[in-house]
């Protein structure tokens, strides 16, 4: 998907910059974040605060500037997700919800797992009409369907088999030493949960004595305003949906060997980052905005510019 995303900008110009492809994406993010914001209140000052949440107080801000190959995918998700949960709260229709999704997939597959929150409208209108939440279980998968088929064929294309191979035709790749139990492995989660609550910055006696480190750094030091999500609730059933996709598509990221290096703060997280960004604007929602969420918010920026400029502008990130 970020390819066939790039694929018009390359016809007028074969020398675009990846990174400013990554830059429009990360800005139609924001756009997005705003109307998901305005589906939920009509608080104009949670919008805007909504929109520096996502724009400079998560790590969206630095994969936009470095826009890696790597980085421009997991951006590209996260566009096609959000579009895929305003649409759903828009109770838009289910083929084109379907269609988002199969977007994200072609970008990051595990994010097909996902899907539970995009059923919502289904549960939500039909109740126990089973026959009508049949016709539009097969209209949401009707959307997926083509990007799953495409996905499917072009890997039969390239490998001889449905099945996406590519990585581990990387030559040595899998002598590495953080392969030692292959590409997924649940012992490979308490790795992943180490860097997304406990990676701390680096410190040393020298200029400029604080650091990120790029084997990565805690959620929570990168971006603490996710506490908000835990405001939401868990009563109704978009908020249980909306957990049960983080769980399902995080059990997939957990299991991978490595942990998203070289990074600035949890990569990987970005991609549920859409359900959390949803969670928490609808917990900060549910009261007025008040000092410590203005608070909150300044130190999510603040530690995002401070990764962006010591890793990009000074190149202070270390391991």
């Amino acid at each position: 998907m970020p390819a066939i995303i790039a694929l018009p900008f390359v016809m007028l110009n074969n020398a675009v910059s990846q990174t400013l492809l990554a830059n429009l994406v990360a800005a139609a993010i924001i756009v997005v974040t705003f109307t998901i914001s305005k589906k939920i209140s009509k608080n104009t000052a949670l919008q805007i605060w909504s929109t520096l949440f996502v724009g400079m107080g998560t790590i969206v801000w630095f994969l936009a500037s470095v826009g890696s190959t790597w980085y421009f995918g997991q951006l590209t998700a996260m566009l096609f997700l959000m579009l895929a949960i305003y649409m759903t709260l828009a109770k838009k229709q289910l083929v084109v919800i379907g269609l988002l999704l199969g977007g994200a997939f072609l970008a990051r597959p595990h994010t097909i797992l996902s899907l539970p929150f995009f059923m919502y409208p289904i549960f939500e209108n039909h109740k126990k009409e089973l026959a009508k939440i049949a016709k539009d279980i097969f209209y949401l998968g009707l959307g997926i369907a083509p990007f799953v088929f495409a996905n499917f064929l072009y890997n039969y294309v390239r490998f001889g088999t449905i099945f996406d191979k590519g990585y581990i035709l990387i030559p040595g790749v899998l002598a590495e030493p953080w392969f030692d139990k292959g590409l997924f492995h649940f012992s490979y989660t308490l790795r992943h949960l180490k860097v997304m609550f406990l990676a701390l910055p680096k410190f040393s006696n020298t200029y400029p004595f604080i650091s990120p480190s790029l084997l990565g750094l805690a959620i929570w030091i990168t971006t603490p305003t996710f506490v908000y999500a835990f405001k939401a609730g868990f009563e109704t059933l978009k908020v249980k949906l909306a957990w049960i996709s983080i769980a399902l598509v995080a059990l997939v990221v957990f299991m991978h060997s490595t942990t998203g290096f070289t990074q600035f703060g949890y990569r990987y997280a970005v991609d549920f980052y859409p359900f959390l960004i949803y969670l928490t604007i609808l917990g900060v929602s549910k009261s007025k905005l008040k000092y410590h969420h203005w608070l909150l918010l300044f130190i999510s920026i603040l530690a995002n510019a401070w990764g962006v400029l010591w890793i990009n502008k000074f190149g202070w990130g270390t391991y």
